[in-house]
């Protein structure tokens, strides 16, 4: 598939066939890819929780989504994938690895990362997860693990205290579903989210005739 068509069919798929399980070659390309996603430092800083028994998935609902009837509802569908990918992010990784000869900072101190690029990094190769899914004739949907329920999350699976899953992949072979209500929103425009040289420049720029 052409790299333009995999970006414009992505997008989030919360149904899927319980009966098809993705197949080991495409979970091993699933990880592989997302390990080239980029990284401050080339640190590295993240780690992928694969669940794909029947038995490890149910124990990550119970443990890591609410039980409110809202979340049950909203979940529904998406308990049929039959992949979940937990991505997590070791902060100390970054901390640690900035603090080395190369790159000249002589302690750990959290406050001088402008943003938790552990996280962001970790987020960038969740999204090669999604686009390779995609790739591979799949669907897939990135979801969050509510603040209130890591812990559970952490122990029921054993997880270091040091990573932080940054949310979840659920993956699999696309069922039938309907539209939903933040799809039917639209795609903003590039005159609404781009500015051009200063903020509030949002025209195109003109294009000279055959350029």
């Amino acid at each position: 598939m052409e790299f333009a068509d995999v970006v414009r069919r992505r997008r989030m798929v919360r149904n899927y066939d319980p009966d098809r399980p993705v197949p080991p070659e495409v979970v091993e390309k699933l990880l592989r890819h997302a390990t080239h996603a980029p990284s401050a430092g080339f640190s590295q800083g993240w780690a992928f929780l694969v669940l794909e028994t029947p038995e490890e998935r149910a124990r990550f609902w119970e443990a890591a989504t609410p039980h409110t009837q809202v979340w049950r509802q909203w979940l529904t569908n998406m308990r049929t994938a039959p992949l979940i990918i937990v991505p997590l992010s070791h902060k100390a990784a970054y901390l640690s690895r900035y603090a080395e000869a190369d790159k000249g900072w002589t302690d750990q101190d959290e406050a001088r990362w402008p943003v938790p690029y552990w996280h962001v990094d970790t987020g960038m190769a969740s999204l090669l997860m999604l686009l390779t899914a995609v790739d591979e004739g799949l669907g897939a949907c990135f979801f969050g693990v509510p603040p209130d329920r890591i812990e559970t999350f952490r122990a029921a699976f054993g997880v270091p205290e040091a990573y932080t899953p940054i949310g979840a992949v659920s993956v699999g072979y696309r069922a039938p579903d309907h539209r939903s209500k933040s799809l039917k929103r639209g795609r903003r425009g590039l005159d609404e989210v781009v500015h051009r040289g200063a903020w509030g420049n949002t025209g195109a720029p003109e294009v000279a005739p055959g350029g």
